[in-house]
């Protein structure tokens, strides 16, 4: 994944946060939180899965499926804008 490293800092940070949201679900599990409490804290760390693979997609559809040495043309750009979203709306 080397076109990320412009992007390392900030893949770091969510992997971080996701880190603090398992941790939460631990934590949850030893308190005997509540069911509800514990389905919030397990999606909120699903949400923050889901975030980090569109981010990993993103980049790879954009540097590795469009040529990033050019500039993709305007129906290149569009046909790529509507796969990234159609991807999201899946992770």
């Amino acid at each position: 994944m080397q076109h990320a490293v412009a992007d390392k800092q900030k893949l770091i940070n969510r992997v971080r946060r996701l880190r603090g949201q398992v941790d939460a679900i631990e934590r949850a599990l030893e308190t005997d939180a509540s069911c509800a409490q514990l389905m919030r804290v397990v999606t909120a760390s699903r949400g923050a899965i889901n975030g980090i693979m569109a981010e990993i997609i993103s980049g790879h559809v954009r540097n590795h499926i469009i040529d990033p040495t050019r500039k993709p043309s305007r129906r290149e750009g569009e046909a790529l804008e509507e796969l990234l979203s159609v991807l999201r709306s899946y992770v």
